[in-house]
């Protein structure tokens, strides 16, 4: 048998009911205008939006508030300063004559912190080498240090964006697939994955990838270009071509019991013929993390054996050390207190060639899993090389001596918190450089900074030439003969695709080109120099592409920049 409640109990009942609905009315409401209200505050507005958190997006961020413009960096990177930040300590550069400006200032900066007392902690400042990349690394005639430690760059950083109350959202990732708002041939607004969006009059792609260029629908190219696209001697494919040391110099076999192709291809090696000289291809050159090891016994932490560790990917390693090959510290360069900046070097090393083919284009997620691959590769090889018996004794003994930097990288297990990507998307602008720019073989239309750095590609591919034995192939180095300009116009995008947007770092240049242009201390020019454009686009109402250079040049100079 059912209860019934009394009639004044079912009056009661409803009165009661009508009083929580009315108080749930009022909450949903208070909620709404909450939800209104934080809604309206995640949409934030400046003169210039960047989004990147490299060492590019920090140099323009700080010419922009300079000049008197409003900033937002919208950074997908919690650590600022990208590689400059990220282990990339002994600069890669040509001639240290040409860089100017911001960029010029850093390295001041960096001079500035190691004539003091406190940044000695592990070595006396006497007994470090002072060896640099063509100049000393502390050049005291002109105030500049050129090699540094990780944590220093980034204080730097940090510091440069307190000083000018730079506003910086980190950890923002762009919405690649709708978060770029366009109206007539302008970007209004990016959005990012929490949902914050962000309006500006004019917005730069600071990043490595060239994610927001991309979304925005710019032009732009992914790996090598065949050599009659531009009429270069050393873009796409280079068989047989072998510079630098990072190639097999003795025939080592690339199957799993040696000689034998029946046994399967060692890891990491293509079955696929590598194409045809001087062909095009979709292909990247190899990443790596720019290793900050430490010897020194205080600060130095045993390297740690990845959970899927295989000796098999460092095979080749071992069989091209029992030729007997003795370069694997070579580049083993010093930076402060008992510290390296450890880059790839020889024909197996940190380069993970062929790994990275689909990073440019792939989801956060894909990449994600690319890097953590890197890593786990990367660890790998430093636990082979220290631990795995095949190693000859004179190597393994000085390579137990080393470890990771205790005091670098803290919240990341004193692991790099940036991937070495030497390239990914390369966009197509109103200027393409090439070879022939860097060669002087052409002439430079519109100059805002300069380059010195040699033609620089890593290697592409690993394969098996046709005589049964494995090799490396797409590591270039071509001298510049000096100094370069480049061009206003490998910034901008066609003016049919973006009127408002300014990139950096994903310049508009062919794949040997951005060998050389894709040097941490360019990225800073280049960063400087794109925002002062943009300042000049706002100030004069104007396209990106419209921009008076003759102004542009007359501001840049003032600034301190080395523009030719």
């Amino acid at each position: 048998m059912q209860f019934q409640p009394p009639n004044n109990m079912n009056h009661k009942i409803k009165t009661i009911n009508l009083a929580r609905i009315l108080v749930l009315s009022g909450l949903m409401t208070l909620m709404g205008c909450k939800q209104s209200e934080e809604n309206s505050s995640s949409v934030a507005s400046a003169d210039i939006i960047i989004y990147g958190g490299t060492s590019a997006a920090i140099s323009a961020a700080v010419e922009a508030k300079r000049s008197g413009k409003s900033v937002i960096v919208v950074s997908p990177d919690i650590h600022l300063g990208g590689l400059s930040s990220g282990g990339l300590g002994f600069t890669d550069t040509g001639d240290k004559s040409v860089i100017g400006g911001l960029a010029r200032e850093f390295y001041h900066r960096v001079w500035q912190h190691y004539n003091t007392e406190e940044a000695w902690i592990w070595q006396k400042k006497e007994e470090y080498g002072n060896k640099g990349q063509g100049t000393p690394a502390m050049d005291g005639e002109n105030r500049t240090m050129w090699i540094f430690e990780p944590h220093v760059a980034e204080k730097i950083f940090e510091d440069l964006v307190k000083e000018e109350q730079i506003s910086v959202d980190r950890d923002e990732w762009l919405d690649r697939e709708n978060g770029v708002q366009m109206k007539d041939g302008k970007i209004v607004s990016l959005t990012t994955l929490s949902g914050k969006t962000y309006t500006g009059k004019m917005f730069l792609d600071a990043t490595y990838e060239g994610d927001l260029m991309a979304s925005a629908g710019v032009s732009y190219h992914v790996g090598r270009e065949g050599k009659e696209v531009y009429g270069e001697e050393w873009n796409g494919v280079q068989t047989g071509v072998l510079h630098h040391k990072h190639w097999f110099q003795s025939d080592i076999s690339p199957y799993v019991v040696p000689g034998d192709p029946s046994s399967g291809l060692l890891p990491k090696i293509s079955g696929e013929n590598p194409g045809e000289r001087h062909s095009g291809d979709d292909k990247i050159q190899a990443y790596c993390f720019r290793m900050c090891m430490s010897n020194y016994e205080e600060n130095r932490i045993p390297f740690p054996k990845p959970e899927d560790y295989d000796p098999m990917n460092y095979e080749l390693l071992a069989r091209s050390l029992e030729t007997g090959r003795k370069d694997w510290f070579e580049k083993f360069d010093p930076i402060p207190n008992h510290k390296t900046d450890t880059n790839n070097h020889g024909p197996l090393s940190s380069d993970n060639i062929g790994m990275n083919y689909d990073y440019p284009e792939a989801t956060y997620e894909r990449r994600k899993e690319i890097i953590k691959e890197h890593e786990n590769y990367q660890k790998g090889l430093l636990w082979f090389v220290a631990n795995d018996p095949r190693i000859p004794e004179d190597i393994q003994l000085e390579m137990q001596k080393w470890g990771l930097a205790k005091d670098e990288f803290a919240d990341n297990d004193n692991w790099p918190h940036q991937i070495y990507v030497r390239e990914a998307r390369r966009m197509i602008g109103e200027f393409v450089m090439t070879e022939n720019e860097l060669l002087k073989r052409s002439p430079t239309p519109d100059p805002i900074g300069l380059g010195s750095y040699t033609m620089d590609s890593h290697n592409v591919q690993r394969y098996v030439k046709p005589d049964g034995f494995v090799q490396n192939e797409g590591d270039i180095g071509v001298s510049t003969n000096g100094p370069y300009t480049i061009s206003y116009g490998s910034l901008v995008p066609k003016k049919e695709d973006c009127k408002n947007l300014l990139v950096p770092v994903c310049v508009s240049s062919s794949h040997i080109a951005f060998g050389s242009i894709r040097m941490e201390p360019v990225f800073m020019i280049l960063g400087q120099s794109a925002a002062a454009a943009a300042v000049l686009a706002i100030e004069g109402n104007t396209d990106v592409q419209d921009v008076d250079y003759r102004k542009l040049k007359d501001v840049l100079l003032a600034k301190g920049q080395i523009v030719e």
